[in-house]
């Protein structure tokens, strides 16, 4: 994966200064350590950097066509390059490089817009059509890599990271009320919405296009689609696992593609375990597998980890992730991710691409996204339940289910108080509302809105929030089946804006890292998509389909073991005996006023509190709250008050480093 810049300007203006192209770039060099590339015509400017892992020798962007006619600034991994390019080859093609990244450039031409969709990869790319005068900015199906996007009076700026197109001098950061609201509501922005002003993402499945008056054009090529699959449902189990089984092995051999070494994440659970199972079996070559350790018994899963290296023979690694080193890094996190947080999950994950990148690494392979397409969360066991309780809302035993998820939460006999059942009372009867599965998660956490201030508060209102959401789903989703619903919200509104990018693309690249995910392969994703619910959530056992594959392959403690949630000591790390300088500097009274964006009477009293308990909160939203108070004034202290100053310093990071591919066809 590497990092993409540029601009289009207005006809009539002077071309792109390659020194702005390269300051764009010189923002993204984490994303792109390899080196980096420049082109410029009269009307556009696109900038790369580049992490070698295809072609290494020839894969230097930004790459053409065979009249340069169209160019290609290219982010993430073409995985059917092989097939695709043989296909063209057999058109008439003529290619330069041995890469993936020509094959947009060529797929295109043959094509045209249509490519899109012929691609089984994670990508986003801004390619040039000098010939009808018209960019296009295009995001892969499911949003694992990031692209962002302004308009700017006279010209659209475009890059992998919203601190690119501040370097451009273009566009100042400031934050956007509504997005701010969404994260501290909903856990993140879902594209196209962001925190910062006058900045987009591009939605996953979405190619935007400009004409050559930068008129915008926004196209979908493809949507999640969860309604039953009429013939999946009539298959049987036997099938639909054998069926699995073949698209999860095709997924995982493409993307053992590389010249580089291919290693992946081993976090003990059901996922992860699968997925290196069919490296090795795949790859005759010794593993490297990486996995993080807790000091705290509570979140670690040191033995079930050690127990898979050993059993799949990899060569592990671990990091040991201490409370101190939570708030040690957080700074860089923040930095990274470009949006406050909720949770501090994403830190450990950030040490844990530094080692996969100390012991030579590029890529890792993991299981992210088997919980979306096969129900292994918890809230879509949590709506069964629910709804479920509703039928008798009066009952006792029913409502007694939910302590069989949430074991971590309101530990012994609290669960069978009072307050637990009104906890998952509210707003039970309304079964029919289209986002009943996430009501009780999106009211616990828009508790932390009080401690915005109220001008942000005001920025957006709940309903509008859903309408936002609404005009994002496909149209007849409301008439799916609940558990349809719920997953096609949860992929919407969570994996892409916070999974894949805080735990996923932004950590892991803030350390040069590419990570591959097999389950949201294009066939995979529609094929999970479209079994039928037994298949996936029977009774309250998850990810039926993909526990029976991992029966003849795993040890029955692993494929049976049920799932632990993946989390991170929170607010003890922060207030604790462990907290770093910085957290009493930004939550000082001075400087929750400094930016407007506090309501600092009731955040003051949270610190205290947080503050004399040595971070050990009431509860889970407490956390959340104080969490998310500071990363929204590290977001301050870094983009409002620090930026320029950090910006012109990895500027000058690049003085000495030339560029692979310097492109100027600007007329005479």
């Amino acid at each position: 994966m590497c990092g993409i810049a540029g601009m289009y300007i207005e006809a009539g203006m002077a071309p792109v200064p390659f020194a702005q192209l390269r300051d764009m770039a010189a923002m993204l060099r984490h994303r792109g350590p390899d080196g980096y590339g420049l082109y410029r015509d009269d009307r556009v400017g696109l900038a790369h950097t580049r992490l070698s892992i295809i072609d290494l020798a020839g894969g230097a962007q930004p790459i053409h066509n065979e009249d340069r006619s169209v160019w290609i600034t290219f982010n993430g991994e073409i995985f059917n390059y092989v097939e695709l390019r043989r296909d063209l080859e057999r058109c008439g093609h003529r290619f330069y490089t041995r890469g993936d990244t020509e094959v947009i450039v060529h797929s295109f031409e043959e094509y045209g817009q249509q490519a899109w969709a012929k691609f089984n990869g994670q990508f986003a790319f801004a390619l040039w059509d000098n010939r009808s005068r018209r960019l296009w900015l295009v995001r892969d199906r499911v949003g694992i890599l990031p692209l962002y996007y302004a308009r700017v009076a006279d010209r659209v700026l475009f890059a992998s990271e919203a601190k690119a197109l501040f370097a451009s001098g273009q566009l100042e950061p400031a934050f956007d009320g509504a997005g701010l609201v969404k994260v501290f509501s909903r856990w993140a922005a879902p594209s196209p919405a962001t925190v910062f002003q006058r900045v987009q993402s591009v939605s996953p499945g979405r190619a935007v296009s400009f004409d050559e008056k930068l008129t915008e054009r926004v196209s979908t090529y493809w949507r999640p689609n969860f309604a039953e699959n009429g013939g999946l449902a009539a298959m049987p189990l036997h099938e639909a696992v054998e069926g699995l089984g073949e698209r999860l092995d095709h997924a995982v051999n493409v993307r053992l593609r590389a010249d580089v070494p291919v290693g992946a994440y081993l976090s003990g659970g059901l996922d992860s375990s699968v997925i290196a199972s069919l490296i090795r079996d795949t790859d005759g070559s010794r593993l490297q597998t990486f996995a993080v350790r807790f000091d705290d018994p509570e979140f670690d899963e040191t033995v079930e980890q050690r127990r898979m290296a050993e059993l799949l023979g990899t060569e592990h690694h671990e990091i040991r992730c201490r409370d101190a080193d939570i708030g040690e890094v957080l700074r860089e996190v923040i930095w990274h991710c470009e949006t406050p947080l909720l949770r501090t999950a994403p830190a450990p994950l950030f040490m844990l691409s530094q080692i996969v990148r100390s012991h030579g690494m590029k890529v890792v392979l993991t299981g992210e996204g088997a919980d979306e397409l096969l129900a292994g969360y918890h809230i879509f066991k949590e709506d069964k339940v629910r709804r479920f309780w509703a039928r008798q809302p009066d009952s006792t035993a029913r409502p007694a289910l939910l302590a069989r998820l949430y074991p971590y939460i309101g530990q012994g006999a609290t669960q069978s108080t009072g307050l637990w059942q009104q906890f998952f009372r509210r707003g039970l009867a309304e079964v029919h509302h289209p986002f009943y599965s996430h009501m009780v998660r999106w009211q616990n956490t828009a508790w932390a809105l009080r401690f915005l201030a109220p001008d942000i508060r005001a920025a957006i209102t709940d309903g509008q929030i859903e309408a936002d959401l609404e005009s994002m789903l496909p149209p007849g989703w409301r008439q799916w089946r609940p558990l349809s619903r719920a997953q096609l919200i949860e992929m919407t509104t969570f994996m892409s804006s916070y999974l894949l990018s805080c735990q996923g693309d932004r950590v892991a690249m803030g350390h040069s890292v590419e990570v591959r995910y097999p389950f949201l392969d294009p066939e995979v994703v529609d094929f999970c998509a479209g079994l039928p619910a037994r298949m996936k959530l029977c009774g309250l056992r998850d990810k039926v389909a993909l526990r029976n594959l991992a029966a003849s392959r795993l040890p029955r403690d692993i494929w049976q073991r049920p799932k632990q949630p993946y989390r991170a000591p929170m607010t003890r790390a922060l207030f604790g005996a462990a907290s770093p300088d910085y957290v009493e500097e930004l939550l000082s009274p001075s400087y929750l006023a400094r930016f407007g964006l506090v309501d600092c009477g009731p955040a003051t009293k949270l610190v205290d509190k947080a503050r004399r308990r040595g971070g050990r909160m009431s509860g889970e939203r407490e956390e959340m709250a104080l969490v998310g108070l500071l990363t929204l004034q590290l977001m301050a202290h870094l983009y409002l008050e620090s930026f320029n100053t950090r910006a012109a310093a990895l500027g000058r990071g690049l003085d000495h480093w030339k560029p692979c591919v310097a492109a100027d066809l600007v007329a005479a």
